[in-house]
């Protein structure tokens, strides 16, 4: 699959806000331009090669959640049309199409809000060990991939590097008020129902996600990606099968890839085969041609 893959981007006349794994976030004063770029992390390591298309569907999943979600909360996506850009970003038309959004300015809130609906990653190793997920007693006998009684809610830090921690609602009604903690929980599990009952008509389910909230006008609202491969486990319906591992439209096929090598994750990552680079891109692509019935390409 030949396309060029953009890696990094360094606009000299705007200042960059924040890069982080995968998006360079850019400020401009009362707004941001987000960018997705092609970078894929894995393990909390970036690796040196880029997955072709990933920008553009990251950012396409995003604006299609953004707007079928907008009913439960509002969220900062103002619009991904280059058209409707400022005329400073005009000069940087190669770059933005397709793979940007302008958003609000908001002040982030300090929290990761994960919600899970099935036993895996992380959740799954520590029921294994205690019979819990992230502190929450489960029943016993369940399976890995099983589908949970009830969708959880479990919170984590936002850690600039290194790994988030699990912590729990009182921690973080400590951290942000009771009020608020309250508001984004409901939030996340509201959004992650109506999101995944959605998905799940189109054959992918959702198995787990995170979302971020910030606030603006003092209100709280949704921020950062929303739903993606790479912020979510999507799994096809038709192969679920409980009790393993799931096949995997997200970067966990990256991870499960690299997790047979011998590397001791730490930087550098290992190399990426053209084989593994190109099945990635398809089950990108394939995972926003089934949700939203459109074709990126």
């Amino acid at each position: 699959m030949v396309k060029e893959v953009l890696m990094a981007t360094d606009f000299k006349s705007l200042k960059l806000f924040r890069r982080g794994k995968v998006r360079d976030v850019y400020d401009l004063k009362d707004k941001l331009l987000i960018v997705s770029s092609d970078r894929i992390s894995c393990f909390d390591v970036v690796l040196s090669c880029g997955i072709p298309y990933k920008g553009e569907v990251l950012t396409a999943i995003s604006k299609f959640w953004f707007d079928f979600t907008k009913d439960i909360i509002k969220n900062h996506f103002i619009t991904s049309d280059f058209d409707k850009y400022p005329s400073e970003l005009k000069e940087y038309e190669g770059y933005l199409p397709g793979r940007s959004m302008l958003v609000i300015k908001s002040q982030p809130l300090p929290v990761e809000c994960i919600v899970r609906g099935y036993l895996s990653g992380s959740g799954w190793k520590e029921y294994q060990k205690e019979g819990s997920l992230c502190g929450i007693k489960l029943p016993k006998g369940l399976r890995e991939s099983d589908k949970l009684p009830e969708i959880i809610f479990t919170p984590s830090t936002k850690a600039d590097v290194g790994h988030d921690q699990n912590v729990n609602r009182q921690y973080v009604e400590n951290l942000i008020g009771k009020e608020i903690s309250d508001k984004i929980a409901k939030a996340s599990i509201a959004i992650y129902k109506k999101a995944s009952d959605h998905a799940l008509t189109k054959g992918i389910i959702i198995a787990d996600t995170k979302f971020e909230f910030g606030t603006y006008n003092n209100d709280i609202i949704l921020i950062d990606e929303v739903l993606t491969p790479d912020s979510s486990r999507f799994w096809p319906a038709s192969q679920y099968s409980p009790g393993r591992g799931q096949v995997s439209f997200d970067k966990q096929f990256v991870r499960d890839y690299l997790e047979s090598l011998n590397w001791d994750k730490t930087p550098p990552a290992p190399m990426l085969t053209e084989e593994i680079i190109n099945k990635t891109t398809q089950k990108y692509l394939e995972a926003y041609l089934m949700l939203t019935g459109k074709d990126l390409k």
